[in-house]
């Protein structure tokens, strides 16, 4: 009857959808019996027990996936909710500054502080009332301060940190070697005089408090030693007071700005010293009077961009304006490099190599490698960021080879993190000498001395 009212082709799709009901069925119940396993049976395993398990089972399931997804497409969002990650963490938020400094008088003229006119009087008779701090560490050889520094806050860029302990791990090895002490500053001790004047106030502090140190060796914090076995000539700058890298064609006839470098200098504890720095100083308060002494710069010195005073700039000026005063105890060395730019001399270190050793200090082997205008802190350089990173990688395994090499290393090569060992162990550790003879050298020159 059936087969009357619907007709064999509809009987069929019924016939056909039951079964298929059916099959559904038996898969819903496998599909139960299979979570019970997985889930447990509940407590004795009741209907509407499992039927709350398996809901909060399904619920848990869709949460963890939901902030799967969001970790998954706010990478940076998931980063935020974690405490302990480091990457994360906005500096920020620890890096408090305190209150401003009050303003000060602008119609005042800037001073580095309270006049000081007997210097090497006060300083002569410290040294006598306290010989176990000699300003000399034995004949020839002065006591030196090595000074450099960088900003007391975090660099603007992500590795820049990096490569400021690379370049101040660089100084302690070259001073370590060579018997020198250093200072490594953080602070700015003088709002006024930020960026290339913050050196300033602290080099003034510094001879002032220690009468001990016959020169102070400031170096820019972007600066390396490259060549460690080199010793500075002292007994060439017997009769002067400062001691920079230039030439004396540059910055007295043509008045140069780049006649000479102010990024690694020497400067002799004297009255001198003092009265120097006091003529410097107030071309760099920063604000109107910087920029008004910037063209003032610009105008008197050979091809000055137009840009705010600086230091070199300044120096420059005053050699070149009152050499009179100033020129006859200025040594401006070139016969090595107390600074050399890292455009011309990076390149030419594998060749160094092969044809050279160090000690020379000059193109065969270049005492500092200074990367002028790199800025490895900042968030822009004059130069590529890849380009400088490199160069630096270069130039500071250039030098650290020199001092792995004291311990039986070398790095693979210029450009890799990586050592490798140049010799082989021995029971007999201390007749092992290194070949630039740096592991020892103060021992080496009282043998020396005595035979």
């Amino acid at each position: 009857m059936l087969n009357r009212i619907l007709g064999p082709r509809r009987i069929a799709l019924i016939q056909r959808a039951i079964q298929n009901g059916k099959i559904t069925i038996l898969c819903l119940f496998l599909t139960v019996v299979v979570l019970r396993g997985m889930i447990g049976a509940g407590h004795f395993g009741t209907p509407e027990q499992d039927l709350e398990l398996l809901q909060t089972h399904f619920s848990n399931n869709r949460r963890v996936l939901e902030e799967k997804n969001n970790v998954g497409g706010g990478e940076a969002a998931g980063k935020e909710m974690n405490p302990n990650s480091y990457e994360a963490f906005d500096i920020k938020k620890i890096l408090v500054d305190d209150e401003p400094q009050d303003a000060k008088d602008p119609n005042k003229p800037y001073s580095l502080g309270p006049k000081i006119l007997d210097w090497d009087e006060q300083r002569e008779k410290w040294l006598k009332e306290n010989p176990q701090f000699p300003n000399f560490v034995r004949p020839g050889k002065p006591r030196v301060l090595l000074v450099t520094g960088s900003s007391p806050k975090p660099c603007e860029n992500p590795v820049g940190d990096h490569y400021l302990l690379k370049s101040i791990k660089n100084k302690i090895d070259y001073c370590r070697i060579h018997g020198i002490e250093i200072f490594y500053n953080l602070a700015l001790l003088d709002a006024e005089m930020a960026g290339f004047w913050a050196k300033l106030p602290l080099i003034r502090k510094l001879l002032l408090s220690h009468p001990e140190v016959e020169f102070l060796w400031w170096m820019d914090s972007d600066a390396m030693f490259t060549d460690m076995v080199f010793e500075l000539p002292w007994d060439r700058y017997k009769d002067s007071n400062l001691v920079m890298h230039g030439w004396n064609e540059m910055v007295y006839d043509q008045k140069n700005w780049i006649g000479l470098n102010t990024g690694s200098f020497l400067l002799r504890n004297k009255q001198w010293a003092l009265d120097l720095l006091d003529v410097l100083a107030p071309m760099g308060p920063k604000g109107k009077i910087r920029e008004e002494a910037g063209k003032l710069l610009t105008r008197e010195l050979k091809d000055r961009p137009v840009f705010e005073a600086d230091d070199q700039s300044a120096m420059v000026y005053i050699l070149a304006t009152q050499r009179d005063k100033w020129g006859d105890k200025v040594y401006l060395e070139n016969a090595y490099y107390l600074h050399g730019y890292w455009g011309i001399l990076v390149d030419s270190y594998e060749e160094m190599i092969e044809n050279y050793h160090p000690g020379f200090g000059d193109h065969r082997w270049p005492l500092v490698t200074h990367f002028v205008g790199c800025k490895p802190c900042g968030k822009f350089g004059d130069y590529s960021v890849e380009r400088c990173f490199r160069q630096m990688d270069r130039a500071y395994n250039f030098g650290d080879n020199q001092v792995l090499q004291m311990y039986g290393f070398t790095h693979k090569s210029l450009a890799s993190r990586q050592v490798k060992k140049m010799r082989n162990e021995t029971s007999d550790s201390l007749e092992v000498k290194d070949d630039l003879g740096l592991l020892h050298p103060e021992y080496k020159a009282a043998v020396t001395a005595s035979s």
